[in-house]
């Protein structure tokens, strides 16, 4: 739903406008004398509309909750980066890296 306002009440109703933006998904039209100059909207409506996840990023993510990795804390993320970090490499990876 977009609900069009004025900059003084965008002003004086930011916090409101705010919480209303994110929770419900709403967006609000400010205008300034009339004349409409920006839009507020909540982050997740912005992404969802404006910039939407590209096909190949969305896949990760559906693998990601299938195999549970979405649920993944920092600690264990960390954890898997150092265990393939200490992990030899293999020729292949070897041959395509710089030369000393």
């Amino acid at each position: 739903m977009t609900s069009v306002i004025s900059a003084l009440t965008a002003r004086t109703q930011l916090g409101q406008i705010i919480k209303r933006a994110s929770q419900k998904d709403e967006r609000f039209v400010v205008g300034r004398r009339g004349e409409p100059k920006v839009i507020i909207m909540g982050i997740r409506e912005y992404i969802k509309t404006i910039a939407p996840a590209p096909q190949w990023l969305q896949e990760i993510r559906k693998e990601a909750k299938r195999t549970g990795a979405s649920r993944l804390t920092m600690r264990q993320i960390n954890a898997e980066i150092a265990a393939t970090r200490s992990e030899p490499a293999t020729t292949a990876t070897r041959s395509k890296g710089r030369h000393r």
